[in-house]
């Protein structure tokens, strides 16, 4: 007769997946934080890091653009939604926040390089007109895109109710896709948006090949 398996008693215990999300995207924005006062007490100079369009040396911000911040405001402004949106992407699983998130900074950066500079008006510049664009709301915008589209490629009624609500309360924030804003890099939000729609659907994939093995009609074979 064999006994069922035991565990250890000091097996470490596995944390709540919420705690475990609360925990990483916290860290995350802290050290946004500390990124910034780095960063004020150089003088902002590590803002110089950023994405430059089209510039060969300015895809390096692609890695760097979504860490820093220009000023104490923008980050204050970009901190709630990180938290929340952030915190919201960890329930889908650690996993695919992960994978999200490097989808989207990565594609949304390169998007921004792409374009960063449409719509850019400099009069008075004879030389290269180009901008620098930074700050984590192109991955904010990505995260917020992901968890709206997210439920409707994967059919599951607790996904398509987040991204319900997530429409409801953050919906008005995809106005900032539109060009208007004079110093608003809606290049880098409009990229990361796109970015997070397209992670979304990548990562969705289990779920929609399952769906589409079930709704495969039955093969009869003589």
């Amino acid at each position: 007769m064999s006994m069922p398996p035991t565990t250890p008693r000091n097996a470490p215990k596995k944390q709540p997946a919420w705690l475990v999300g609360g925990l990483t995207i916290i860290s995350f924005v802290a050290l946004l934080w500390v990124i910034e006062i780095v960063d004020t007490a150089m003088g902002h100079r590590l803002d110089s890091d950023g994405i430059r369009p089209l510039q060969t040396d300015g895809l390096w911000g692609i890695l760097w653009a979504p860490l820093l911040h220009g000023g104490w405001p923008h980050l204050i402004a970009n901190t709630v939604p990180a938290l929340v949106l952030g915190f919201l992407m960890t329930l889908a699983g650690m996993g695919r926040f992960i994978a999200a998130t490097a989808i989207i900074w990565v594609l949304g950066g390169f998007g921004t390089w792409l374009i960063g500079n449409i719509g850019l008006h400099c009069p008075y510049v004879t030389v290269q007109c180009t901008s620098t664009h930074i700050g984590a709301s192109g991955l904010i915008f990505g995260w917020l895109a992901f968890l709206i589209v997210f439920g409707f490629f994967t059919r599951k009624a607790w996904e398509i109710i987040v991204g319900v609500i997530v429409l409801f309360v953050y919906g008005g924030v995809l106005l900032g896709m539109l060009p208007g804003s004079p110093g608003v890099s809606w290049q880098g939000h409009l990229s990361g948006a796109i970015a997070g729609v397209i992670a979304a659907y990548v990562l969705s994939g289990p779920e929609r090949k399952a769906r589409e093995a079930r709704n495969r009609p039955g093969q009869l074979t003589s």
